[in-house]
Parts: structure tokens; sequence; C-alpha cells
């Protein structure tokens, strides 16, 4: 987080929910620099060594409502599920200068702003699972309340946990969802696939689960370091006429291959985010 965000803080930053991705966040705060006395956890589910851990570190966990300072950031880490019960008990401690960002999937701006106080500043966000080791990527969306100095708060926020991409149109949240949000799954369907492949050629299927892993692990790194398309880093691979020409031939059959089965896939992860947002 950075000084300028850091120094736009006049109250505390209040998590809902600190499970996984929430803890994850808090940590990521307080690592980059948020005061411990600025942070409060509530989550009445917060296992007590969870709890007794931040309480270690001076974040207040699970204080009374009423003992709560005017907010400056209040962020929603809960599951979408439990939302419409969750909301109209923290909507009290939103203030006229509260910032609120969620990273509730499927739950819409215009969700938000029906349980909470007329006028707040909204960020609806969907972060993806590598943010538990700092390196997520978040897709955000902004509500019309929501000023420049908000912004540049939630950006620092969420991009304790990765870096944060920004859409002006809501409607590409489940399309990012889709591709960001789904997309770690894919990576490690990717992997567990080419394990498969690799035992049905022959290989032990330890080793080929192995090699499998750290391939795509290190293949993700190269990509990460390079700045170079992932299409020009495909072409690096590929020597004409060379094994991985022959595997790229079926991988990128137009009708049947890798391409179309993953637009297909992103397709249905898409709908499904719509109908899931009602």
């Amino acid at each position: 987080m950075s000084a300028p965000a850091l120094s736009a803080l006049s109250g505390p930053v209040v998590l809902v929910g600190a499970g996984k991705m929430g803890g994850a966040m808090l940590e990521g705060w307080l690592k980059l620099g948020l005061p411990a006395q600025l942070a409060v956890a509530v989550d009445p589910n917060l296992p007590a060594d969870a709890a007794a851990a931040l309480a270690a570190k001076g974040v207040a966990v699970n204080p009374p409502a009423g003992a709560i300072p005017a907010p400056s950031v209040l962020l929603l880490a809960v599951k979408p599920q439990v939302a419409p019960d969750v909301l109209p008990q923290v909507a009290p401690l939103v203030a006229p200068g509260t910032l609120v960002v969620s990273i509730m999937a499927g739950r819409t701006l215009c969700f938000m702003e029906g349980a909470l106080p007329a006028g707040t500043a909204i960020v609806r966000s969907i972060p993806n699972t590598p943010a538990a080791i700092g390196r997520g990527v978040t897709v955000a969306v902004a509500n019309g309340a929501v000023s420049a100095q908000g912004r540049a708060l939630a950006g620092a926020l969420l991009g304790a946990i990765g870096i944060v991409e920004w859409v002006a149109d809501e409607d590409l949240m489940d399309a990012a969802t889709a591709v960001s949000g789904s997309g770690p799954a894919y990576a490690f369907l990717l992997a567990e696939a080419l394990a498969e492949a690799g035992a049905k050629a022959g290989l032990p299927p330890d080793l080929s689960a192995r090699i499998a892993r750290a391939t795509v692990a290190g293949a993700g790194a190269l990509m990460d370091q390079s700045d170079l398309p992932a299409a020009t880093l495909r072409q690096n691979v590929t020597s004409p006429g060379g094994t991985t020409a022959a595997a790229l031939a079926v991988l990128m059959d137009e009708t049947a291959g890798f391409g179309p089965l993953l637009a297909e896939a992103v397709a249905a992860a898409t709908r499904r985010g719509k109908e899931l947002a009602g």
C-alpha cells in the first residue's frame, strides 16, 4: 500500500470476513505498512488460533459494533450466499466518507447499493486464488459515487495481493471472472491432464505428475518475466517439423482444438456468472 493511500485514511479499514482471501488481503496490508491499529477484522466464524494471531499483531478482532470508529474502508470478503444476511448487519458502520470494497463473486453494484446507505461509494472486484501468495489478478469496477481518491485507495488495498485491472462497464465482470477468477483452475487442469497424458505415454505416474507440474509452473514464471507476447513465446519453443509442432497441430485445430474448447469454457463460465448474479 502506498504512502499517499495510507495518508488518506481517516478511520480504520474494516475487513468483514477474514477467511482465506480476506485473511491474505489483511496480511498484505500489514506487510505494506497499514498500521495494525487501523485494521479491524469482523468474522464470528474465525478460528480461535487465527483470531489470536491477528490480535497479537494489534488487529482488533470482532469488537462490538459500537466500538468501531467510522471506517475509511469497509471491505466485504464474505461468501456471496450470506451477503443478504451480512450486509444489513454491517450497513450501520457505513459513514458518509466510507469506501465499500467487495470481493464477493456475483454480487452486483446494484445489489450492494440496495443494501447500503444511499450514495455509498462502492467498488466491486473479483480477485483470484494466487492472491494467497501475492500473485493474484483482481478486476474491479466502481460505481458513480467513487472519487478518484477512492479509486486510488481501492487500488492500493487490492494491489496488496497482486495486480489490479479496472473496467468501466460492470457487464464485463462476468467475462473477467471467467478468465482470471476461474483461470487458475484451467491452469491446474492443464497440469493434471498433462500428467495423465504423460503416464499414458509410458512415464511413471509420479514422475509424469512432477514434471508436468514443474513445466506448467516454469512456463508461467517465464511468461511473467518476459515482455514477449504469449504467442511469441509459443513460437520460440516450436521448431518446424519438430515434436512440439506435431503436438500443436492437434491442440490448435480450428474446430476441435484447445482454442475453441477454451472459448466454449469461458463462455459457459460467463453465462453462469450472469445466472448467479440474477
